[in-house]
């Protein structure tokens, strides 16, 4: 198994592409700790899948905006666990709209979740992985965050951001065997995008060289990839899992 006796934290763990992950990292032998707002209907599956693989599943309520509410709760994970070995920071939401229409609440809300909590949760994490001199930090940006989109300028902002913050963290503790990248997927089969109208998927499809919507689990296994050790020559980077919609 890719994960054998590693140990991994996941935010917004519930549901959608961090469903997945919590799955992948179950399947490969990883005890998971994931955070989110509400717990995960999916915990069952969860539960079974961790016992299959002689593993544990944990569920930690928070907010992942709230800096000492999470930082908080991670530092108790750490001391639970003993160790993070794995650190996907993939809470996220969209506040969409026009500039001019776009509340500062909704601006604050998208760059808290999105932005800012990967950067409370990754201070603290980082600081223990220097520690034991390894580690794997993959940030969950989006396609959006390279090109942009209209409508969504916090959005975009937000997972620009996380770019910029994984590069400037792989500098910064590369020389410490800790990893850190990112992942930029395209328009991938979730709640946000159920959303959308058939003529909306209809003109996105239209826009992607494989011509459909990718998969929850299909960038769960580039995660994987970069939380395992098949990367371990990978840092700074930023992989886009888009159908080639990104190149």
């Amino acid at each position: 198994m890719l994960l054998e006796g590693k140990k991994a934290l996941v935010t917004g763990g519930a549901r959608g592409i961090g469903k997945e992950i919590v799955l992948a990292f179950l399947n490969e032998g990883a005890t998971v700790y994931f955070i989110d707002l509400n717990p995960s209907e999916f915990m069952d599956e969860y539960e079974r899948t961790a016992k299959e693989r002689g593993v544990k599943v944990f569920f930690k309520q928070g907010n992942v905006a709230d800096e000492d509410d999470i930082t908080g709760i991670v530092e108790d994970i750490i001391k639970e666990s003993g160790e993070i070995d794995i650190l996907v920071n993939n809470a996220g939401i969209t506040r969409d709209g026009l500039i001019f229409r776009m509340s500062g609440k909704d601006w604050n809300d998208v760059l808290s979740i999105n932005l800012s909590s990967a950067f409370y949760i990754s201070k603290v994490v980082s600081r223990q992985m220097v520690k034991k001199r390894s580690g794997s930090i993959i940030n969950v940006s989006s396609i959006v965050g390279v090109i942009g989109n209209a409508g969504q300028c916090n959005y975009s902002a937000s997972k620009a951001g996380l770019i910029g913050l994984t590069k400037s963290l792989a500098r910064e503790v590369g020389s410490r065997g800790i990893r850190v990248n990112a992942v930029a997927p395209g328009f991938i089969k979730t709640k946000m995008t159920e959303k959308l109208s058939d003529q909306q998927k209809e003109a996105l499809k239209a826009q992607i060289p494989m011509g459909r919507l990718g998969e929850p689990k299909e960038v769960a296994s580039v995660v994987l990839f970069l939380a395992s050790e098949m990367s371990s020559y990978v840092t700074g980077q930023v992989l886009q899992i888009t159908g080639g919609m990104g190149m």
